[in-house]
């Protein structure tokens, strides 16, 4: 069994986000390449993104910390702490409105 306290994650990486020249960190808590699901932290500075991308499989996203925003399209979806959100099955991208720390959870479709 492994354990991690997302609390002391989520100051870390807000810490490093903020001094990072990308406004953003990560960290894969769970999965990776090898496991279908996956689960990581990202850490975005006020006023950074995730550039539109799309989804490897199925994915939530869960605010920890801030404010953030999720656009596909002309949909827009505000998030705050204690939101879970449902990333649509098309292109997306993330935007911090505020210092924001999100956990992504991401099941990976098997090609």
């Amino acid at each position: 069994m492994h354990k991690e306290s997302l609390t002391a994650l989520v100051r870390h990486h807000l810490e490093t986000a903020s001094t990072s020249s990308s406004g953003r960190s990560a960290h894969t808590i769970y999965g990776g390449h090898q496991r279908v699901l996956r689960q990581t932290l990202v850490a975005l500075r006020a006023g950074s993104d995730l550039d539109e991308h799309e989804s490897p499989g199925e994915a939530t996203l869960q605010v920890l910390h801030g404010r953030v925003t999720l656009v596909a399209g002309e949909n827009r979806w505000n998030g705050s702490p204690g939101d879970l959100i449902v990333i649509p099955d098309s292109r997306h991208a993330l935007e911090a409105v505020e210092d924001s720390v999100v956990l992504l959870t991401v099941a990976v479709r098997i090609r």
